[in-house]
């Protein structure tokens, strides 16, 4: 058995967060694990990995313009390894590998950098992060591993994120969520559940359905809450568009919700233009478990996700394309089944959390076993 802390910041919530998550949640397919968490902030992540009986320790919340916040929190660091003994250390992304990594490495424990967004190695935290370079890198697709040179010379390993196919029997059916979001049940609804960023392309969304107006029978969701100033802005701006697109009547935007799984198996169509790359793309995973085709743009980690045996790929910011592609699913029950029919294989292939925590486990195995033999 191995014991691995996991430090991350904690206050947001998105995609690297659900993968800790998952983690506890899925523990018992790889109980050779047993995780531990250390965060600077109190938040969803915290409330909800407590909620689950995993060990939360709070470090204390870090800015780095403060240094004295930094100090404080690598002091509670190095007092939980002081308490704990952890075979292996992962930081998630570059802030707590900045922060945190050079006080892993004084405590001569093997020290992962799991790689969840693309580097570029310019950004000042990046800079710092590419001062601490750990014994091994994880990244979350090819797209994310490629850029990992940027960063460090290390060696690194893809691993795709262990995403479980959700188990609906304590949600609301179909016609009960589509009965409290004012939805008909014959209505084909276009749903995003994503965070509110404009590289997730909800505006490029918006602009595509504001060209199908006049199509009848279509509904759009757009899921996500504000968790920052500029994603308030970004809300204001979204609302704004679809009431002078026409279409404010027909898109609904739901705010934050811990209900995203029924709300993907009562929807039609996952929708998902990023004008960024997306790293990988949980989202995109979620979905096709749901059943639903999936409509994004070609680029980043999508490419190694949606094929044409579960969903449509348009090239970035081409709103006629995008619109032509959801006005056919829209309009054609059958393709939207086609598509459908083969989303849950290709995310139990990329995703099954057996196998991918397996995976990891022995990444993690191998890197003690050298540890302990230097």
């Amino acid at each position: 058995m191995i014991k691995v802390l996991h430090i991350y910041a904690g206050n947001l919530f998105g995609g690297i967060e659900t993968l800790l998550i998952t983690l506890i949640k899925q523990q018992y397919l790889c109980s050779q694990m047993y995780h531990h968490f250390a965060l600077c902030f109190e938040g969803r992540l915290a409330h909800e990995l407590r909620t689950l009986n995993a060990k939360v320790n709070i470090l204390g919340k870090v800015k780095i313009s403060y240094p004295w916040t930094v100090w404080k929190a690598r002091k509670e660091l190095q007092q939980l390894l002081n308490q704990e003994k952890f075979d292996v250390v992962v930081c998630h992304s570059c802030w707590p590998q900045a922060i945190f990594g050079s006080v892993v490495r004084a405590n001569n424990l093997p020290l992962v950098f799991w790689c969840h967004d693309v580097p570029n190695g310019k950004h000042p935290v990046e800079r710092l992060a590419k001062l601490i370079p750990p014994d091994i890198v994880i990244a979350n697709s090819r797209f994310t591993q490629s850029s990992v040179p940027k960063l460090y010379s290390t060696h690194s390993e893809i691993l795709y994120l262990p995403v479980a196919e959700p188990n609906l029997n304590n949600h609301l059916s179909r016609q009960q969520v589509r009965a409290e979001l004012n939805t008909a049940d014959d209505a084909v609804v276009i749903i995003q559940a994503s965070r509110l960023e404009k590289w997730k392309g909800q505006s490029i969304l918006l602009s595509a359905l504001g060209r199908l107006r006049d199509l009848p029978n279509w509904m759009c969701w757009i899921a996500g809450g504000v968790q920052r100033p500029h994603e308030g802005e970004y809300l204001v701006e979204l609302k704004q568009q679809a009431q002078e697109l026409g279409i404010a009547d027909r898109v609904l935007f739901l705010g934050q919700r811990q209900d995203v799984p029924s709300l993907l198996a009562a929807a039609d169509i996952h929708c998902q233009p990023n004008t960024g790359a997306e790293p990988f793309g949980i989202a995109f995973i979620e979905a096709l478990y749901a059943g639903l085709p999936v409509v994004t743009t070609a680029i980043g980690g999508a490419m190694e996700i949606v094929n044409s045996s579960c969903g449509e790929l348009v090239a970035p910011d081409d709103i006629n394309a995008l619109s032509a592609v959801l006005a056919t699913l829209i309009s054609n029950p059958n393709q939207r089944i086609k598509l459908a029919s083969g989303g849950k294989a290709q995310a139990d292939y990329l995703c099954n959390p057996q196998n991918q925590l397996n995976k990891l486990y022995g990444l993690l195995c191998q890197l003690v076993k050298q540890n302990a033999a230097a």
